[in-house]
């Protein structure tokens, strides 16, 4: 081959590198920019501990499953280890989703890395529980990442953020009133996003909502309700158009009013369509989220304004 060729081939590559590089950068600040525009064109899906039905949770292949299917967000779950290292798993405990057992932390990093995680079904698989900077690392420049229970450690954490360059691609989320995450979170808010968790059946949730929009200007709100007897999630649609946007989760029955997953199942526009046309939800995590993204592709249902549903 000549030295010509070689020489173009070579730029080529690092063209299409730089170009690849570029292009899933601008997807995750296009989603961020949604999120603080408002945007209320789009809905976006948010993958609970990644696609945990065909990888275990929390670890690298189900983050990047869901990824390539294209969700906008996923959410992870993040514990310390006895050492001080931030590494992915919902429970304190290693007993349901490791082949070890114990408190995560009694277990140094190098100790936790000797073991396998288990799939949803159990069994023993190949991979190994991921720590935060590598799922950091790997899902930069292309999705948020919703850190669950990252708030308790959450300066060491934000350190972790600069250096991997992920700052900006952050969703902070927690039960806190406005004044506590003020003084907690203040000095982050321009970098990551952080979403309040609301539940609406309790006598103060429109009074908490109020107070973070006036004194946090807030984006995103997760929203939980029971059932559909109560009526503030209607009247949020209406009273906090175009100053907030809504979350809702259909992990569980009682988490949005019984328009969950399973319901969705069965009847994808009694579940999914509610939440978005009813409520107004734009944000919707779930367990399914390849099932999801079908029923969003091929929705019939328009949002408001007669515009149509685009991923």
């Amino acid at each position: 081959m000549k030295k010509e060729t070689k020489r173009t081939i070579t730029l080529l590559v690092i063209l299409i590198s730089v170009f690849q590089t570029s292009f899933a950068q601008d997807r995750a600040m296009k989603i961020r920019n949604k999120l603080l525009n408002r945007d209320n064109k789009t809905v976006m899906v948010t993958a609970h501990r990644g696609d945990w039905r065909n990888a275990p949770e929390n670890s690298l292949p189900a983050i990047k499953n869901a990824i390539k299917m294209g969700v906008d967000i996923v959410e992870i779950d993040v514990q310390r280890t006895k050492d001080g290292k931030f590494i992915l798993m919902h429970d304190e405990t290693l007993d349901r989703t490791t082949t070890g057992n114990g408190k995560i932390s009694d277990w140094t990093l190098d100790s936790i890395q000797t073991l396998k995680l288990k799939s949803g079904c159990a069994t023993r698989t190949r991979e190994k529980v991921p720590t935060l900077e590598e799922v950091l690392l790997l899902v930069k420049g292309q999705v948020l990442i919703t850190l669950d229970k990252a708030d308790r450690y959450f300066d060491e954490v934000f350190a972790l953020l600069e250096k991997t360059g992920t700052t900006k691609q952050v969703i902070i989320g927690g039960s806190k009133p406005a004044e506590e995450v003020k003084a907690q979170f203040g000095k982050y808010l321009d970098e990551v996003i952080y979403m309040p968790y609301v539940h609406l059946d309790r006598e103060d949730a429109e009074a908490q909502i109020n107070l973070f929009v006036k004194d946090l200007n807030t984006a995103i709100f997760t929203l939980l309700y029971p059932d559909d007897t109560l009526l503030l999630p209607k009247r949020l649609k209406t009273q906090l158009a175009r100053k907030s946007l809504f979350w809702y989760n259909t992990l569980s029955d009682t988490s949005a009013g019984g328009h969950d997953d399973d319901l969705s199942l069965e009847n994808p526009d009694a579940g999914y369509g509610y939440l978005i046309d009813t409520l107004g939800t734009r944000i919707i995590q779930t367990d399914r989220p390849a099932y999801l993204l079908e029923y969003l592709k091929n929705a019939s249902c328009m949002i408001d304004n007669q515009l149509n549903i685009v991923i």
